[in-house]
């Protein structure tokens, strides 16, 4: 184990009492006997609790062509898909420098864009020589934009392991994910996995693909992934997000600052996502403006806390309709949060193609819609099916494809 030592950051969170809501651990399916108490907080890991890891089978994917003209550069693959999934110039006439930063510009997926790696340039690229790239196919949606690369790119990534990071004298621990095949020049998405009440980080990043409520196996090696570990809540023993003080989400600040300086992360392209009280704590970190996109799960904004805020975050909800731990009502109040902050009209339109889609028959009922008039690149999709308090069945491919759009 590694102990690094980080100050306090200082973002603040207003909390709400918590009134009376037992909250259950993540089980692979129903919603049942919550899991075990969780790991201990050694740093030899402990050992996990009971409760299961979604499955990362199943879920809908989305593709979209397209891109954006490279500032300059050489030509492009056809519709936007030179180098990979954006458009611009491949490299100089004259030696120059390549894209850098820019790469997979504009276009990209859903026309989110992505970051590039070495030649593929895209809009933030810059170039000696050649003409000017040509425009690819427009993408479907999105915000894009190149990537913001942080300090840690071209530096050497830690190991995949437990850590321990110090954040205001107590010491906190993180169960950390480096893709195999890491290149120190291409900048990650960053993607946090926050457990249950009476879950742990082991729990949540599992031994699999499975792991990360299934962002394991369905992110392919193109995201770094954090498990982190709470603090016993209410003065118990069992381990959740009550962000008293704001000490989570200074904890989330003191992992940031952390992974930024030693990792190649795209700044703009963090993410979160967690079950119960790992979605209740999702929605406190979209509250904080801290993630590009949430995707709570059976969450509310009463215990972790939601500060008042203008900064927009796509947003992707999911909750049982006859949820007997979180009420769905407090997800839809948490949900709302993001519909206003987001600029959404009150309408909606059925999601398509839907996750609702080929899931298994005793889930049925289940609706997701799309908010409308969402600005641009900051979507709020929200679904119910027919379940008690669990996690969303096979949520990884769904979860990948929310946050690979942006």
């Amino acid at each position: 184990m590694r102990s690094i030592r980080r100050k306090n950051g200082a973002a603040m969170v207003v909390i709400l009492g918590f009134t009376g809501i037992g909250l259950v651990g993540c089980g692979a399916s129903g919603g049942g006997s919550p899991p075990g108490s969780g790991g201990s907080t050694t740093s030899s890991g402990g050992s996990p609790g009971s409760g299961g890891v979604p499955s990362s089978s199943g879920g809908a994917s989305g593709t979209a062509s397209g891109g954006t003209v490279g500032a300059s550069g050489g030509t492009t693959g056809a519709n936007g898909s030179g180098g990979a999934n954006g458009s611009g110039g491949a490299s100089t006439a004259s030696g120059g420098q390549t894209g850098g930063p820019g790469g997979r510009g504009g276009g990209g997926r859903n026309g989110g864009g992505m970051a590039g790696r070495g030649s593929p340039s895209g809009s933030g690229g810059t170039t000696t020589g050649g003409g000017a790239g040509m425009t690819g196919a427009t993408g479907s949606g999105g915000s894009g934009g190149p990537a913001t690369m942080s300090a840690g790119c071209g530096k050497a990534p830690p190991a995949s392991n437990r850590y321990t990071i110090d954040v205001g004298g107590t010491s906190r621990e993180y169960i950390l994910y480096v893709p195999a095949s890491y290149d120190q020049n291409h900048a990650y998405k960053l993607i946090f996995a926050w457990h249950p009440l009476g879950g742990s980080a082991s729990q949540t990043a599992g031994t699999g693909s499975s792991g990360y409520y299934g962002l394991r196996g369905t992110s392919k090696d193109e995201a770094i992934l954090v498990s982190p570990e709470g603090l016993p809540f209410n003065g118990g023993t069992s381990l959740g997000w009550g962000n008293t003080g704001g000490q989570d989400i200074n904890f989330l600040n003191a992992m940031l600052d952390l992974f930024k300086s030693e990792m190649c992360i795209d700044e703009g392209r963090i993410f979160s996502t967690g079950f119960s009280f790992g979605g209740m704590f999702s929605n406190a970190v979209g509250c904080a403006g801290l993630a590009r996109a949430v995707a709570p799960m059976a969450g509310n904004r009463q215990v972790s806390g939601c500060t008042n805020g203008t900064t927009p975050v796509a947003y992707m909800g999911f909750h049982g309709t006859h949820d007997s731990v979180v009420d769905i009502s407090g997800g839809q109040k948490a949900r709302d949060v993001f519909v206003k902050r987001n600029g959404c009209s009150a309408d909606t339109t059925p999601m398509t193609p839907s996750w609702c889609d080929g899931l298994d028959a005793k889930y049925q009922p289940c609706m997701c819609v799309v908010y409308s008039g969402c600005m641009a690149g900051y979507p709020v999709t929200w679904c119910e099916y027919n379940a008690d308090h669990q996690p969303a069945p096979n949520s990884g491919p769904t979860l990948w494809t929310f946050f690979s759009q942006f």
